[in-house]
């Protein structure tokens, strides 16, 4: 039998979180020899050059780029639609056609849908795809009942990442090298923070936490709409968007994660993978990635000092057996060949239903 011919979906060609997901995804299933092709709705002044992910269009729902969605989807035997505009695109753009969309769903849909309106919006593009990917078994339960979505149409696939491309510092020396690498300071604790710089990631609840601890240093990588709003930090270290995060987790210590709103970040994923412990705030379904006391610690949201006291626990404890078992728990959960074993059935039963 055929596989079938996968077309992913993102927003712009940017790597976040969505648009990692598919990345990564696109290129294993290709790996296995699965036609899968990935494309983007609309191009982005901050995506790299050159990227994997061409334009549709000039922007999310001009018609332009929607006729040629419905176009790109005429050689593809199964959409699947990575982040909030692409549901939006593929329920409009692909109304009508046969070929199906599954809508990859890795926020926490309490906090993007929090007005009645939105609610309803959704509610009826969600109902127009063959199928709904969950991150979580939580997020699956949220998805179901806030939106009336049949049980059996909702499936739980977790995040993952390739545990070969984020492999933990072999030895201490690697350590110092990936800091020197980076700019770094050579000596003390360091702690990364790497996400948007936008205000749901509460980069100034991090720094806030920071000032607790006289002698660690925080790594900061990432960009954004607030880039060059943060006031100066004397053990703060901004190194904008990385290409490549792995060396910044091999340099680190500890990862810091002090978001509002979360699914289950890929960032922490990629920190379990290697063996880093988190210190981290307990929302969406961080607590899927983050065992309390076990792979890390988790505080309650918008709190610099819970978030501090999390950090002193990680960071004071015993940093090797936290690390230790939360690369164990991610290989276990959120390894790329696990995840994408998940996706292949998936992509099988959409596409069969054509």
């Amino acid at each position: 039998m055929a596989e079938p011919r996968v077309l992913h979906l993102v927003t712009d060609p940017r790597g976040r979180g969505a648009q990692n997901l598919a990345r990564d995804l696109h290129g294993e299933l290709l790996r296995r020899g699965v036609p899968s092709t990935l494309r983007s709705l609309q191009p982005h002044v901050d995506a790299p050059a050159p990227h994997d992910a061409p334009p549709l269009g000039p922007s999310r729902y001009h018609p332009s780029t929607l006729r040629a969605l419905r176009e790109a989807a005429r050689t593809s035997d199964v959409v699947i639609a990575h982040g909030s505009s692409t549901l939006q695109a593929c329920a409009v753009g692909l109304f009508g056609s046969p070929t199906p969309f599954v809508y990859v769903n890795i926020g926490d849909p309490r906090h993007w849908t929090a007005s009645p309106a939105r609610r309803l919006r959704v509610g009826a593009f969600l109902h127009r795809a063959a199928a709904v990917s969950a991150i979580s078994d939580g997020a699956r339960d949220v998805l179901v009942e806030r939106f009336r979505l049949p049980a059996q149409r909702v499936r739980t696939i977790p995040n993952g990442r390739a545990a070969d491309r984020y492999r933990p510092a072999a030895d201490p020396a690697e350590r110092a090298a990936a800091r020197k690498e980076l700019g770094l300071p050579a000596d003390g604790p360091l702690v990364a923070w790497i996400g948007a710089l936008a205000p749901e990631k509460r980069l100034d609840v991090a720094l806030a936490a920071l000032d607790r601890f006289p002698d660690v240093h925080l790594a900061v990588a990432g960009d954004g709409p607030l880039k060059g709003t943060y006031r100066p930090h004397p053990r703060a270290h901004f190194l904008g968007r990385l290409a490549d995060p792995a060396p910044l987790y091999r340099a680190a210590d500890a990862l810091l994660l002090s978001s509002d709103s979360e699914g289950v970040p890929g960032v922490l994923i990629e920190a379990a993978l290697a063996e880093l412990p988190i210190a981290a705030t307990d929302v969406g379904w961080v607590g899927d990635v983050v065992l309390d006391g076990t792979t890390g610690a988790l505080a309650r949201p918008g709190d610099p000092a819970a978030l501090a006291e999390a950090l002193g626990r990680v960071l004071g404890g015993d940093r090797a057996a936290l690390g230790s078992a939360a690369r164990a728990h991610a290989l276990g959960r959120f390894d790329l060949d696990v995840v994408t074993d998940a996706w292949q059935q998936l992509v099988h039963q959409v596409a069969r239903r054509r």
